[in-house]
């Protein structure tokens, strides 16, 4: 067994491990998470300071599985998997940190996002398809428990909703993979395979089919307008750490199907479709800050600027695919990559930060709240800096990503790409107003009815949400060593769109 797959199982063996000593305190158990995650963590950082920034995979395992179909066990990293492995593993780490005072079922609850942690970096780093659509399933399964078990409000309906959409996502999905295999000479799932000699390339008809299938599973885990509607009510109603969890790493099981499957084993369909999937990432970059701006709840507002966020995305993985200056292109896949990372450090932050909020007053209405920095000084810097970010203030992550995305769509050529970019940026001043409204009505100004209650984030709270914003910050202001692994992958991804 290699380092990769201890970091992948590790989770799941302590999970297991909780298990085998039933008698296990509360506050032991969750410190045996924050050991497991601080361990997990420091392999990945092993992993990243190991990994050689060619564009290729390493620390690859191949083996055999079920043979009669051509799956394997087949896992690996590269520029693209091993930042969502990174932030994957911070993520749990911070979530684990925040969730000291956790006190309901701590045994289930620590098992579950132990769980879930594997289920991720499995996902992240398989180059099977099969091996990928276990993981991609079963990661629906650990949060649908989350959000039902330790949510609040409409929890259970919250959870349902969002197991049937997802579901049926993965459903559309397991078609479209299927499609692959059955339209790979010989018949495979081995994703290696697939990109190096690309299935159905003489079948335009059925290529096109095959990605509406894998586009609308993947829409749906985005997720993207119109396959957004689960996801405000299971943001709602789950626990701060589920949110963290869902937004900043389950969202990006989709935008990296897209990078890892979409583009490169069905190149002619998404080329001669591009524009379809430009347009959709524009009205998701739109509808979702306009919808932002009008939230009274926290959390909601939170939720729908994913939507937007996720929709900087498609629009960037779509004008990759159109034609245009290969340079641009490359770096506008770069930038959709370094925006799953800052997305997933900021908007898991904001989140953690809502969770902060509601522990103290059970409420996620702006309205009732005002003053906040006169009492909680370090828990509305926080929330500054995670607003900034979030809506890409130079010098933090947010701006790096879409500075590069922007570029990279703009650059790409064609007058009509130039007014996309354009209308795009719109999102950009909608997301500033909306977070400015924000820092206006709960930070600033006269207290409000519950500013009483609100009381100054704890160290435990600190010491989960800092390291995220801080790593922001250091994006924004050094991204270099990101960059350097994101840009040769980008590289590789064009060669293969354009061939």
């Amino acid at each position: 067994m290699n380092v990769l797959s201890v970091v992948i199982f590790l989770p799941l063996a302590v999970a297991l491990g909780l298990y085998a000593v039933p008698r296990t305190g509360d506050r032991t158990v969750i410190w045996t998470w924050i050991t497991a995650c601080v361990t997990d963590f420091a392999l990945v950082v092993v992993l990243w300071i190991g990994h050689g920034n060619s564009g290729g995979v390493s620390y690859e395992t191949n083996a055999r599985w079920i043979p009669s179909v051509n799956a394997g066990y087949h896992i690996g990293v590269d520029g693209l998997s091993l930042p969502l492995l990174a932030l994957t593993s911070l993520l749990f780490l911070v979530c684990a940190i925040y969730s000291l005072r956790q006190t309901e079922q701590v045994r289930a609850f620590v098992a579950l996002f132990l769980f879930l942690q594997t289920v991720s970096l499995g996902l992240f780093a398989a180059l099977d398809l099969l091996l990928f659509f276990v993981f991609f399933d079963l990661s629906i399964v650990g949060m649908y428990f989350v959000i039902a078990g330790w949510g609040h409000g409409d929890r259970r309906r919250s959870a349902l909703k969002f197991f049937l959409y997802t579901f049926l996502g993965s459903l559309a999905l397991l078609l479209g993979f299927i499609g692959l295999y059955l339209g790979a000479e010989p018949h495979t799932f081995d994703m290696v395979e697939l990109t190096r000699t690309p299935p159905l390339s003489g079948t335009p008809g059925l290529a096109a089919l095959v990605l509406l299938a894998i586009g609308i599973g993947l829409a749906i885990k985005t997720p993207t307008v119109p396959f957004h509607t689960w996801l405000p009510p299971a943001h709602t109603d789950a626990p701060a750490a589920g949110s963290a969890i869902l937004a900043g790493i389950l969202l990006k099981m989709g935008t990296y199907g897209f990078v890892r499957i979409a583009m490169p084993m069905l190149p002619d369909a998404w080329r001669r479709y591009a524009w379809a999937i430009i347009i959709v990432g524009l009205i998701s970059v739109l509808y979702g800050a306009l919808v932002a701006f009008a939230q009274q709840n926290l959390k909601r507002l939170i939720a729908y600027t994913s939507v937007n966020h996720m929709g900087y995305i498609i629009v960037a993985l779509g004008a990759a695919g159109a034609v245009g200056d290969e340079a641009a292109r490359r770096l506008a896949v770069t930038g959709a990559v370094t925006q799953m990372v800052s997305h997933g450090l900021v908007t898991g932050a904001l989140f953690l930060l809502a969770g902060v909020l509601y522990d103290r007053t059970h409420s996620y209405d702006m309205g009732r709240f005002g003053g906040i920095a006169a009492v909680a000084p370090i828990f509305s810097g926080l929330v500054a800096i995670g607003a900034f970010a979030s809506l890409g203030l130079p010098g933090l992550s947010g701006f790096i990503a879409e500075f590069q995305i922007f570029t990279g769509v703009i650059g790409s050529g064609g007058t009509a790409i130039v007014v996309v970019g354009a209308l795009a940026i719109l999102g950009i001043l909608i997301t500033a107003a909306l977070f400015l409204r924000l820092l206006h009505r709960t930070v600033l100004g006269g207290p409000g009815e519950l500013t009483a209650q609100v009381v100054d984030a704890r160290r435990s709270e600190i010491a989960a949400i800092a390291p995220p914003l801080a790593l922001s910050v250091l994006i924004g202001v050094a991204p270099r060593f990101l960059l350097d692994v994101i840009e040769p992958f980008s590289a590789v991804v064009i060669s293969l769109v354009a061939r």
